[in-house]
């Protein structure tokens, strides 16, 4: 599948993302994601209106790659693949930002389906126009 880079972000590594084993817990990789996520969302004013349309995450799932620990730096790199008729796929990929061996290098990658719906119907809807184009569609 063809992916679009569409985002990045850097955000730290915070002591209290790490669990009793020393490293970053497997479930903070998803808010890193939803941070990303959502930081691209409010980029290109998809803030969702519950009165009206907006995105929906239906699925997601993340690969634990090497380990995070405190302190440090990550960058997350968002991609999204071509658009469906009301919904497109998002990738994401947790590099460890500095100056050691392990900086660069991908330590998680993550992704999660984007359904567009109408909220009071409770159904899924076209994706707009706009959106599309973002995506890469020219229909």
């Amino acid at each position: 599948m063809t992916r679009k880079l569409v985002h990045t972000m850097r955000m730290p590594i915070r002591w209290g993302d790490m669990d009793a084993m020393g490293h970053v817990n497997n479930t903070v990789y998803f808010r890193y994601i939803e941070q990303a996520r959502i930081s691209w969302f409010d980029e290109i004013a998809c803030t969702p209106n519950p009165e009206g349309e907006g995105p929906v995450i239906v699925n997601a799932h993340c690969s634990f790659i090497k380990q995070l620990k405190y302190p440090g730096e990550i960058e997350v790199a968002t991609l999204v693949g071509p658009p469906g008729r009301s919904s497109f796929e998002m990738h994401h990929e947790i590099r460890l930002v500095g100056a050691d061996g392990q900086a660069g290098a991908l330590h998680s990658e993550g992704g999660a389906k984007v359904v567009w719906v109408n909220y009071p119907a409770e159904k899924s809807a076209p994706l707009p126009a706009g959106l599309r184009e973002l995506l890469g569609s020219e229909s």
